[in-house]
């Protein structure tokens, strides 16, 4: 019998399997997904870690208990742990909470109270701004207090030259001086940096209105709506006439407008052209978040005035380092300002550093391998007969504007969705890949989007409608194409056919 190339992860296993500092976890089946998202106890027993900033790690929960014991800190209290001091003025500053005992780590810790609705307010904060302590630095620090008694052994570049690696390959890949990159500890903690600076710029100019265009990632949202007491919605990226509308009349009064190129999770390509020149016309900054695109695949620097990117998918392919970048564009005058946006954003761990740098280098090489396999993978999902929609950069809705900054004909966004003409039980549960949370990585690796980034939604009626106008199925599957041989791929899904 030959030997299977995907084999079953179980549930709970990190991805990648075996590492203590993967940002992914094994969900193989839709019931464990389910399960997950409703906080079954035989499910979470096995799922102990995932995405560090909507799952607690296990270094940072025991971190979390000796700083309880050193500081003798009552029960009545919840220990929550931040990337640095500054993240708890933040935190402090906005929910009133201060500390009643000195605590002197070289970390953040904030006391809040238990059993009150301020718990969940400060957790979902740390987590839109981004400002999770990093697993790394739980590491050394556990290891160094001889309450764990191994390093996880990983490859890393020297202290000396990793930062100037990360930023050196970001300047080259972009096309900007090395000052205008700064790096942070997770995309969303560069999302929030920008959208601060932009709030503290624009302000000053009668500007006092954020602009969301196209349906953005969740937590994108939720950082706006932190920090603009006015924002637009545009859930539709192809209407571009509702857009020129409305900047006629409020056009001077916005402050930016950020969206995703291409979209996620269904590929959706603006016009980039024509939303630039809306731009141009009403003086508004546009921020593209690129971290789909990568600078590999689309050259937008005559378009996005600041970018933003999650280095933690394709830049670093491995999905075991948490990391962001803002990138200020050199024709925009907001470059000039970089310090009002790189001094909101939080320090990055060494270590994190180091890991990036490692895998960085990869980073072209491994963006041209994921589209070649994209390409060849779209067109045998082409023609099976189990697909029901198929959703890329180049299908028929998108080609005309993803074609428009392609650098070459291999660049296709190494992500795919589909949805199915079976149930997810005899699809999803039946493919031997990966599975989980993340994307950008050199494993092949499945997520059943909605259930995961909106299982709210699709528990009601009214959610159920708002996906629908939205355009967002309830069972589509996201497919983040890996590096392994294209043949293998494709015979992984010829099972379930």
């Amino acid at each position: 019998m030959k030997k299977a190339f995907f084999n079953h992860i179980a549930v709970g296993e990190t991805l990648p399997p075996k590492n203590v500092h993967a940002v992914s976890v094994s969900m193989p089946t839709i019931s464990d997904v389910i399960g997950y998202e409703e906080f079954d106890e035989d499910t979470l027993k096995v799922i102990k870690s995932g995405y560090p900033r909507f799952i607690l790690h296990p270094y940072l929960k025991k971190l979390s208990s000796f700083i309880k014991e050193k500081y003798k800190i009552s029960n009545i209290y919840e220990v929550v742990l931040l990337s640095s001091k500054k993240a708890v003025d933040l935190v402090s500053d906005k929910y009133y909470i201060y500390n009643k005992i000195e605590i002197d780590e070289p970390f953040g810790v904030i006391l809040v109270q238990n059993g009150t609705t301020q718990l969940q307010k400060v957790l979902s904060y740390i987590q839109h701004v981004g400002c999770n302590l990093s697993s790394r630095l739980a590491e050394e620090y556990l290891f160094n207090e001889g309450l764990i008694d191994t390093l996880h052994k990983e490859e890393l570049e020297d202290k000396e030259v990793s930062e100037k690696i990360v930023k050196e390959t970001l300047a080259n890949a972009y096309k900007q001086p090395l000052e205008n990159i700064e790096l942070t500890p997770s995309g969303m903690n560069a999302i929030y940096s920008v959208v601060r600076g932009l709030n503290s710029i624009q302000a000053h100019n009668g500007r006092d209105t954020l602009i969301q265009f196209g349906w953005l990632y969740l937590d994108t949202m939720n950082i706006v709506n932190h920090h603009f007491q006015r924002q637009k919605v545009f859930p539709d990226i192809s209407n571009l006439d509702l857009l020129e509308e409305y900047l006629k009349d409020y056009g001077l009064r916005v402050t930016a407008i950020i969206t995703e190129v291409p979209t996620n999770p269904l590929l959706k390509c603006v016009d980039i052209k024509r939303l630039k020149s809306l731009c141009d016309k009403y003086n508004i900054p546009l921020v593209i978040d690129s971290t789909f695109a990568t600078p590999y695949n689309l050259d937008l620097t005559d378009y996005a005035d600041i970018f933003v990117e999650s280095l933690t998918k394709f830049a670093s392919g491995n999905a075991d380092v948490l990391m962001g970048a803002i990138i200020l564009n050199k024709k925009h005058r907001l470059s000039h300002m970089n310090k009002e946006f790189f001094g909101h954003c939080e320090k990055v761990f060494i270590k994190d550093i180091q890991r990036m740098a490692f895998e960085i280098k990869n980073y072209e090489k491994r963006v041209k391998i994921i589209s070649s396999n994209t390409k060849k993978l779209v067109d045998y999902l082409k023609t099976c007969p189990y697909i029901k929609n198929l959703y890329y950069c180049l299908d028929e809705k998108n080609k005309v504007n993803y074609s428009q900054t392609m650098i070459d004909d291999n660049s296709y966004v190494g992500i795919v969705s589909v949805t199915f003409n079976k149930p997810l039980k005899e699809t999803y549960d039946k493919l031997n890949f990966a599975k989980g949370p993340s994307l950008g990585t050199e494993f092949t690796l499945l997520m059943p989007y909605t259930y995961l980034a909106h299982y709210d939604l699709i528990k009601t009626k009214k959610g159920k409608k708002f996906l629908e106008n939205i355009e967002l199925p309830i069972d589509l599957i996201r497919i983040s194409v890996g590096t392994e041989p294209i043949e293998k791929i494709i015979e992984e899904f010829e099972n379930i056919k």
